[in-house]
């Protein structure tokens, strides 16, 4: 039978190879540490537990609106309004089944068949991979430390084709941690209404941040479309939500898209994340970025040790993306001795792209700094 040719450009994901071994060394008895699992290893937090829990008891597991139920847009909108200081309105909030359904339907509003999408190597690999399924083309534009591994400006400009009609960016960023700044958000959205095409930014880690300046692209671009989720830094990585802020004129047609590609988002998942935003739970959350950046600063002064620099200093996730070049020409295969010889796990670069994804790995600090240390130390043994 026919497999369709779209499927060629998918490729599947390095880490998950690293993370099936890693399962099974531990199903035989061995102790490997996780720094592989881009998820926070913290629970969701109990209220919203809770709140999903009654909502199941209360009967509410038929079908929602297809943007989602009215009161989590109307939240996610005082919460913009409360953080940020800007005015979203609700109608402009798609809620989606996690920041992939979110992805897909910006990608799905923008993308023709041979139409470019600009973005950094290395990037996330779902943002080149949902470009081809829909017959585009991911343009892929190499960055490295210079930029803190972001696509500026001046980058956008150089590499925008005739066919190009968007560019895509993340603040923070998977893999780096970077964050871009106001005044790069800004320049960005000039540059693409210039070439008459869409800035689409990547928030799910916003939020996530340490030391720098939280903010959202859309107190700065309110025509950009912003991807949401409530998977980091809510940390409900399981129940399968996000959400789009579309510009108004794209309202319809959004809502058209998700009716077709999922129906709704998840009942229980959104009556959950209406206490997502209770003053209680942004408290315990908020503890627990302090307790992430505590890790991020442990594994800065710690993986130098190993021979790894690091060029851009993570501002934001949980990530550090680390240039290995000085101890390996090929990251995969010492991710493999790593994981071989002292049961740790972590990503090679080639997940994330191809412009030297030979020379770096990322460590997802997602485990506590015991646990950090423990993988340290058994790293600095492999050669």
């Amino acid at each position: 039978m026919k497999l369709s040719k779209r499927l060629s450009a998918i490729a599947p994901f390095q880490v998950m190879a690293i993370l099936e071994k890693a399962r099974a060394l531990q199903a035989a008895g061995h102790d490997v540490i996780h720094l592989e699992v881009g998820e926070p290893d913290f629970a969701t937090p109990q209220a919203i537990v809770d709140a999903g829990r009654a909502s199941l008891a209360a009967g509410h597991t038929y079908y929602t609106a297809a943007q989602g139920l009215a009161e989590l847009r109307q939240a996610i909108a005082a919460f913009y309004q409360s953080r940020f200081g800007v005015t979203v309105a609700p109608e402009r909030i798609i809620v989606t089944p996690g920041a992939s359904g979110a992805l897909q339907i910006a990608l799905s509003l923008l993308v023709d068949e041979g139409d470019g999408v600009l973005m950094a190597d290395p990037t996330y690999p779902c943002n080149r991979h949902f470009v081809s399924l829909l017959g585009g083309v991911p343009q892929a534009v190499p960055v490295g430390a210079a930029t803190r591994y972001q696509l500026l400006a001046d980058e956008l400009d150089a590499n925008w084709q005739p066919n190009t009609v968007a560019a895509m960016v993340a603040t923070p960023a998977n893999p780096t941690g970077t964050v871009l700044s106001r005044e790069e958000i800004s320049a960005l959205a000039e540059r693409c209404r210039a070439h008459g095409g869409a800035l689409i930014v990547d928030e799910i880690y916003q939020g996530l941040t340490y030391g720098a300046d939280s903010f959202s692209a859309l107190q700065l671009a309110d025509d950009a479309f912003v991807i949401n989720s409530f998977s980091k830094y809510f940390q409900m990585t399981g129940w399968r939500l996000g959400w789009l802020v579309v510009p108004q004129d794209y309202v319809e047609p959004a809502i058209r898209l998700a009716q077709n590609l999922f129906l709704c988002p998840p009942a229980s998942a959104q009556h959950a994340a209406l206490a997502a935003f209770q003053p209680a739970v942004l408290d315990v959350l908020e503890s627990r970025r302090a307790e992430f950046g505590r890790r991020r600063d442990f594994l800065l002064q710690a993986l130098p040790e190993l021979g790894w620099r690091i060029d851009a200093v993570p501002d934001g996730a949980f990530y550090v993306y680390a240039d290995v070049s000085a101890v390996t020409d090929d990251s995969f295969a010492y991710c493999q001795r790593m994981l071989d010889e002292v049961k740790v796990a972590i990503t090679p670069g080639a997940d994330f792209g191809s412009h030297r994804a030979g020379s770096y790995v990322r460590v997802a600090y997602t485990t506590g700094i015991e646990r950090l240390a423990e993988a340290v130390a058994r790293m600095k043994t492999v050669r």
